[in-house]
């Protein structure tokens, strides 16, 4: 028997109002709907009297909690990894968020006070009042960098400090003075450190790591400006210059304010004579005493690196 001839599928010719269906369905709202779904409202106590107690203890337990809403969780060692992640995010979404396109960064002292405060304490801090005058220094400069960017309408390069007393309060106020915004970097200490009250509350920023810290600091840093100070100081200080020398970054201005106390501090010329630096080191950084000292020379670095801080012929300039 011949097998009969290849058929192609049916074709369905009865409409779907043929069958009864509307034409056109509506979809259905993604949300909004007329029944609750089985699981929105908790188990009635009609068929368990004690449902409504288990389910307490339920939503109750820790391991219930959102991992962000879990203090717990998230300070566990085995969630370092991603606090150290967030720890750089938040402050690098702010400063974008505010258009900061450049920090210059200002260290010193916390114990260097303003000159009325120093008098104070006179005979407690004898020394410390001998380098009151740092913090009009400190203070003046940041006049002189928020001037330029008044000037030059950039509101994309501001001061940046550690966001403590003494130096760093100087230099947030001489921001401050002018209505000027400048930034702050506080950091999570056992005995808490207040901010001084003179950085801007939209750009002071705390984080818990210091290292996350020191990579804000230099993130967009177009200057690091060093006036007398202790270990902080120092650490952020030596940090930059080893960063420069080994060319993990590009080279910044970093002044370091105050000849007669670093060059006692720090002995330069005996680390070369050492043999532990090279003569050319001694190039990563100057000296300066004066604001407008700090501050020209900061301009001219950057325009002789082809880099100026501002455009050719600005105010800042």
């Amino acid at each position: 028997m011949k097998p009969g001839p290849i058929r192609g599928p049916q074709i369905e010719t009865q409409t779907a109002g043929d069958r009864g269906y509307p034409p056109t369905p509506s979809p259905p709202h993604p949300s909004q709907r007329q029944l609750p779904l089985p699981w929105q409202p908790p188990k009635s106590p009609e068929d368990d009297p004690e449902a409504a107690g288990r389910l307490e203890a339920i939503l109750a337990s820790p391991s219930y909690r959102l991992p962000v809403e879990d203090p717990v969780f998230l300070e566990n060692d085995d969630t370092r990894g991603p606090r150290l992640e967030i720890g750089y995010l938040k402050p690098e979404m702010l400063l974008r968020q505010h258009g900061i396109r450049g920090t210059i960064v200002v260290f010193g002292s916390t114990r260097i006070c303003e000159p009325a405060a120093a008098q104070r304490n006179l005979r407690a801090a004898e020394r410390i009042a001998a380098k009151a005058h740092f913090y009009d220094v400190a203070r003046q400069f940041s006049r002189l960098v928020s001037r330029a960017n008044h000037d030059q309408q950039d509101r994309g390069i501001v001061i940046m400090t550690g966001s403590g007393p003494g130096i760093m309060e100087a230099a947030n106020r001489g921001a401050f003075d002018l209505g000027a915004p400048s930034a702050g970097l506080n950091i999570s200490l056992p005995n808490e450190q207040y901010p001084n009250p003179y950085v801007s509350p939209e750009l002071c920023l705390r984080v818990h790591y210091f290292a996350i810290r020191k990579l804000h600091f230099l993130l967009r840093a177009k200057a690091l400006v060093a006036f007398p100070g202790g270990f902080g100081t120092f650490d952020e200080l030596f940090e930059t210059l080893t960063l420069v020398q080994t060319r993990k970054i590009k080279p910044i201005p970093i002044i370091l304010v105050g000849e007669k106390f670093w060059r006692r501090a720090i002995d330069i010329d005996f680390l070369v004579e050492e043999g532990v630096i090279d003569p050319e080191d001694r190039d990563l950084f100057w000296f300066a005493e004066t604001a407008e000292d700090i501050w020209e020379g900061i301009l001219r670095w950057h325009a002789a690196a082809g880099e100026p801080l501002y455009p050719v012929g600005g105010a800042g300039t």
